[in-house]
């Protein structure tokens, strides 16, 4: 466990909490410009494309173009739409993805002009729910959007994203419920404090007690749960193109609309974020080096100080990049798949894992079992679990292969009496040429062409 920050925390000058909140504010802004170009140049060179190379060195000022050309562009709202919550509700929705990461810790004690301070706005000892429940607060953004709009496309998507956030952040929050029995602590700074030990398998061999090491299957569980949360691809039904248009955002145009896209790319960032503070240490340097540059080297500063916002925003990328790759290789889901596999796999394994964790830390506090038992129970949980998650069930198949097989009517068929010519289907005939088609209008379609 950490030593009692609260001190730290409570006795931040005024001047260092307004420094703070301006520093988060330009780096998101100026992350978020750097994601969207860092999207169009993976997603380019997965496609074999250049990306944007014009504007600036590689390209760079491009997303800063796009930026300030959406935000100036002309700003109409349609007739019916409602005036007030149809402004309100990207203000709502880019307001929640700034005010989450107020308790999000990017490094640890550093002096800045003379006085000691956390890298870090605030602490709160719920700082993970508190996070969780701010981005929530985003969602209603989506729903009045959609509620305010005069279009039924916007208002399919509203209602799309209502039941998607709903199904995922129950997977997401009983992934996290792991991560509080490990770390005794809800606290955002607590939890990285519990990853910096090390702990040792079967021999002196030391690795870092990095909870996405430790909870795998939280940690599998949550990084699905926050491409889903997010709309992002092959997730993003909210915004289906091929059958709801732009969904929610159909309506919206100039700023309205670039504070929606500056929210989904923030959104982007926070559950990175999240996932790099609960799993994978924080702003913590990775475990090969941790123990060779500051033990054996005596490069102490290399896991200190200012070198932490560079490691949190290094593990950030990361996640980042796995959601453009994402993006790049996978095709979009179905709905009813979608759904089906939050509420009938994600959240059962969740709560089997859940189970089996405290399990092991009872049988852990009251000696049961030693290390070596408990490693090899928890390997067995996972193969299990990834058997469960791989495996299709009978019952499924056979459905879905029945819901590929329309009926068919055998015999001679018209092909033009729906008035686009198609093509026969098994155990269908077209009819001879000197047959006489007649349409449901009564109209003569085909006869023979001896005639």
């Amino acid at each position: 466990m950490s030593p009692d920050t609260s001190l730290v925390f409570g006795t931040d000058p005024w001047w260092i909490i307004l420094i703070k909140i301006l520093g988060l504010v330009v780096f998101l802004l100026t992350f978020t410009i750097f994601n969207v170009w860092f999207e169009r140049r993976v997603v380019a060179k997965m496609q074999h494309r250049k990306g944007p190379i014009m504007n600036g060195p590689f390209g760079l000022a491009q997303a800063l173009a796009d930026g300030t050309k959406a935000l100036l562009k002309e700003d109409f709202r349609p007739t019916g739409a409602d005036k007030v919550i149809f402004t309100l509700a990207p203000i709502l929705t880019g307001s929640a993805a700034f005010t989450a990461w107020s308790v999000m810790p990017m490094g640890g004690e550093v002096t800045m002009f003379g006085v000691k301070t956390q890298l870090q706005l605030t602490d709160l000892p719920m700082g993970v729910l508190f996070m969780l429940s701010v981005a929530a607060v985003g969602i209603y953004g989506v729903v009045l959007a959609g509620w305010a709009s005069t279009s039924e496309y916007s208002l399919i998507g509203s209602i799309r994203s209502t039941a998607q956030m709903i199904s995922y952040e129950i997977a997401m929050g009983l992934s996290l419920v792991a991560v509080f029995m490990y770390a005794g602590s809800m606290s955002t700074a607590d939890i990285v404090a519990a990853q910096g030990e090390t702990w040792g398998v079967f021999t002196s061999l030391q690795f870092p007690s990095w909870y996405g090491i430790l909870l795998l299957p939280s940690f599998v569980i949550y990084v699905i749960s926050m491409v889903a949360e997010t709309n992002r691809a092959p997730f993003d039904l909210v915004e289906c193109e091929q059958e709801i248009v732009s969904g929610y955002l159909t309506d919206y145009s100039g700023f309205r609309y670039a504070v929606y896209f500056l929210a989904e790319y923030i959104n982007m960032a926070t559950v990175s974020g999240v996932a790099t503070t609960l799993f994978l240490g924080g702003y913590r340097a990775p475990w090969p080096i941790t123990p060779w540059l500051t033990e054996h080297a005596g490069w102490s500063w290399i896991d200190d100080g200012w070198m932490g916002p560079v490691w949190f925003i290094g593990k950030v990328l990361c996640f980042i990049f796995l959601f453009i790759w994402l993006r790049g290789a996978l095709p979009r889901l179905r709905y009813d798949q979608f759904m089906q596999f939050g509420w009938k796999v994600l959240i059962p394994i969740n709560l089997v894992w859940i189970v089996a964790v405290a399990t092991a830390r009872i049988g852990a506090s009251e000696g049961w079992f030693s290390q070596t038992v408990l490693l090899g129970s928890a390997g067995v949980v996972i193969v299990l679990l990834l058997v469960l998650l791989l495996i299709p069930s009978k019952a499924g198949a056979v459905r879905s292969e029945v819901s590929r097989v329309p009926a068919v009517e055998e015999g001679v068929f018209d092909p033009f009496a729906g008035g686009y010519p198609v093509p026969p289907m098994s155990g269908q005939i077209l009819p001879d040429s000197d047959e006489v088609l007649v349409s449901s209008e009564g109209d003569i379609i085909e006869q023979d062409q001896e005639d």
